[in-house]
């Protein structure tokens, strides 16, 4: 059995499909492609995909990730562009590798967010961001299932940052980047936010809801917000890290029994 797995994104108006949406539409691109699926047993079969830490419905993704089981083997980039062709725009999958490690999800433990904030003045949204920095600890409640349930936003947050005005142009004209669906004409604050994956999940909306909590910031527009990146953090220089990297590196680097060959034959020193 081959898995493979694929980094897709969600760009403009398809940033309010629901994870189930875009589930039926993969599904649908799966039949289409004549993908060889593996799938489940018992009485209902069904496709063998696994679904890592989607966004909320809403926001915009360059970094979702799905990971397929195959019965015959495939060409991981002829596979990619294959589904590629099967599914509507905004919905694209953009790297594909084949599995050559355990434990993927494990790599998932961070991820990049950016939040346009229109009509909001820069100055404004700084001392807001300021703010939630300084504090200890900034409690925000959000509905769930099980009713209202308040936690800590602060926390989780690795950083949080004004783009200044030469990035937050950068980052508006990026093809396929959220940020350009909103008004150009009027102010405009960019945030970038890193924050680790905890349980109870720390959300973009969650961390705008601690900027109103601790500085009264609330954006007259809903905030346009879109995942950059999601990986493993590298705790020595507060980066993410691609989570699909290891799986390269499995391909490229020399078999171990080889390279221990190939080091016993290497000749000494003189």
């Amino acid at each position: 059995m081959q898995r493979i797995r694929l980094r897709y994104t969600k760009r403009g108006r398809l940033r309010f499909t629901s994870h189930r949406d875009f589930q039926r539409a993969f599904e649908r691109a799966l039949r289409r492609a004549e993908v060889p699926m593996a799938y489940s047993a018992g009485f209902t079969p069904h496709p063998k995909v696994s679904y890592a830490n989607a966004a909320p419905t809403g926001t915009g993704s360059e970094a979702e990730y799905l990971e397929i089981a195959l019965t015959e083997a495939r060409d991981p980039e002829v596979l990619r562009a294959l589904l590629d062709e099967s599914l509507p725009g905004g919905l694209d999958l953009t790297d594909a590798v084949e599995a050559h490690t355990s434990s993927f999800a494990d790599r998932l433990t961070a991820s990049v967010w950016e939040l346009r904030l229109d009509r909001v003045e820069p100055a404004v949204a700084k001392e807001a961001v300021d703010a939630f920095l300084a504090a200890g600890s900034v409690e925000v409640q959000r509905r769930t299932k099980s009713g209202i349930r308040a936690f800590d936003a602060r926390a989780a947050v690795v950083r949080l940052e004004l783009l200044d005005a030469s990035e937050a142009s950068r980052s508006s004209s990026t093809e396929g980047n959220l940020m350009a669906d909103g008004p150009t004409e009027q102010p405009c604050a960019i945030l970038r936010l890193v924050v680790r994956h905890v349980t109870p999940a720390v959300r973009p909306d969650d961390v705008l809801s601690g900027l109103r909590a601790v500085a009264d910031l609330a954006p007259p527009v809903p905030a346009a917000v879109t995942r950059l990146a999601q990986g493993l953090f590298d705790e020595e220089n507060g980066t993410v890290t691609d989570p699909l990297a290891p799986d390269r590196e499995a391909v490229t680097a020399p078999p171990k029994a080889d390279a221990a060959a190939a080091a016993a034959v290497q000749p000494g020193p003189a």
